[in-house]
């Protein structure tokens, strides 16, 4: 054991003790209010006039309560409806941030929908009986494409013009290009 564990269980026995042993007697006395001197009075100019509904001084400087001031006086004659419908003391408090203004003049019409840019990647080119064929990569799929080949039924190529690739997206039937590099 550590030297606290130690200090702390000496602790506790010594609270047990006291609970056990400890005087057990109540007291006998009773507890008499404290006389306090009077205080001297103030300069009249010092203390001030106490207004309606509040506790003033009186004479020889003991306090006074005033009556209260009836509740029609204090919130006027709409009453309780006043605070019901937002006027008054408690009016309403919107802490959120303004909208946006409003868009001035006519608003332009969205763009027409386009063909999303071509997914291939040249990666060669050869010519072969005359005819040009191009070597397209897209991911880990190699294409070998020659004019009019469809791709996945989603590309079709026009024209092999090195150095361009003229391919059809045939969804929107609208014509790209790609750039194969120049003729060797």
């Amino acid at each position: 054991m550590k030297p606290r564990h130690l200090l702390m269980g000496a602790a506790l026995l010594l609270a047990a003790g006291l609970v056990l042993f400890g005087d057990r007697t109540p007291a006998d006395g009773v507890a008499e209010p404290v006389e306090r001197a009077a205080r001297p009075p103030a300069p009249a100019a010092a203390v001030p006039r106490a207004a309606a509904g509040q506790a003033g001084e009186g004479a020889g400087g003991e306090t006074v309560i005033l009556r209260l001031v009836p509740r029609a006086t204090l919130i006027g004659e709409a009453g309780e409806a006043a605070f019901r419908s937002g006027e008054g003391v408690f009016l309403g408090q919107n802490w959120n941030p303004p909208p946006p203004p409003a868009p001035s003049g006519p608003v332009a019409p969205p763009p027409p929908p386009s063909a999303p840019p071509l997914p291939f990647t040249a990666i060669g080119k050869a010519v072969t009986d005359g005819q040009w064929e191009v070597y397209l990569a897209r991911g880990e799929q190699t294409y070998v494409v020659k004019n009019h080949t469809v791709i996945d039924g989603v590309y079709r190529v026009d024209a092999i013009a090195p150095p361009t690739l003229t391919i059809t997206y045939l969804p929107m039937n609208q014509v790209q290009q790609l750039n194969i590099g120049v003729s060797d």
